[in-house]
C-alpha cells in the first residue's frame, strides 16, 4: 500500500482527496490534517508521499516543507497549488519538493501522480512545467544559455537519461527505454544531481526545459 497524508486548511478538501485516493486499492490515506498538525502527522505515520497545500493559516506549508527538511525527514511531497502565489512556488522548488498538482487535477491524473511519486519519479503535468519556466524561473525562449552550457558538457547517456527524468519517467522505465539495469539507473540520477547541483528530480526536470533539452506545450506550434 503507498501512504499518503494530506496537508490542506480546508476539511472539504481533504475529505474530496481522500475519497479519491482510497478509490484506489493500492493508496491509503493515512492522515489528513491542517499545517499546524502537519509536522507531527509525517513523522507518526511515515507516508510514502504528501500532499501539501502552500496556502494555509498559521502554519502554511513552505514552513512544513523546511521543518521536514531541517529534521532529515522529507518524505515524497507534492505540492497542491493553483499557482496564484509565484515566489511561494519557487521557494517550494528551492525546499526540494517532488511535484506540483493543481487542485482541479482530475482524479484518474492525481492517482496516476501519487503513485508515480511512490516510485520516485516526479509529478508535474506539462502545463505545470511551463509555468515553472517561463513565470517562477524566468526562462526565456525555452532556453537558458548558462544552463544550456552546463547541459551540453555531460555525457551523451546522462543527457539521455536527464531528458527521460524531465518526462517523469522514474528508473525502471527509463531503463527499460535505454536498455540499463534500474541501479545504473540510480547512478546516472546520482550523477545529475552532483552535476547540475539540484536537490531532486523535480529541479533536475526544470534545468532539462531551461537547456532546450525538452519541448513543454509553450514551445509547440
Amino acid at each position: 500500500m503507498i501512504k499518503v497524508v494530506v496537508v490542506d486548511d480546508e476539511s472539504l478538501v481533504r475529505s474530496g482527496l481522500r475519497m479519491i485516493l482510497e478509490s484506489a486499492s493500492d493508496i491509503e490515506v493515512v492522515a489528513t490534517c491542517d499545517g499546524v498538525a502537519a509536522v507531527a502527522e509525517v513523522r507518526r505515520t511515515r507516508p510514502d508521499v504528501v500532499l501539501l497545500d502552500l496556502r494555509m493559516p498559521v502554519v502554511d506549508g513552505l514552513s512544513v516543507l523546511a521543518e521536514l527538511r531541517a529534521g532529515g525527514e522529507m518524505p515524497r511531497v507534492a505540492i497542491l497549488t493553483t499557482f496564484d502565489a509565484e515566489e511561494h512556488v519557487s521557494d517550494a522548488l528551492r525546499l526540494g519538493v517532488a511535484g506540483f498538482l493543481l487542485k482541479d487535477t482530475e482524479p484518474e491524473d492525481l492517482i496516476s501522480a501519487v503513485r508515480s511519486l511512490a516510485r520516485g519519479a516526479h509529478a508535474l503535468s506539462p502545463s505545470v512545467v511551463d509555468t515553472l519556466v517561463d513565470v517562477y524561473l524566468e526562462v526565456k525562449d525555452g532556453r537558458n544559455a548558462a544552463v544550456a552550457a552546463q547541459v551540453d558538457a555531460l555525457g551523451e547517456r546522462e543527457r539521455a537519461v536527464l531528458a527521460l527524468v524531465a518526462q517523469g519517467l522514474s528508473n525502471a522505465e527509463i531503463g527499460e527505454r535505454l536498455y540499463l539495469s534500474v541501479g545504473t539507473v540510480k547512478d546516472y540520477v546520482s550523477i545529475l544531481l552532483t552535476k547540475l547541483g539540484a536537490l531532486n528530480r523535480v529541479q533536475v526536470a526544470v534545468t532539462a526545459v531551461q537547456a532546450g533539452l525538452v519541448r513543454t506545450d509553450g514551445d509547440r506550434r
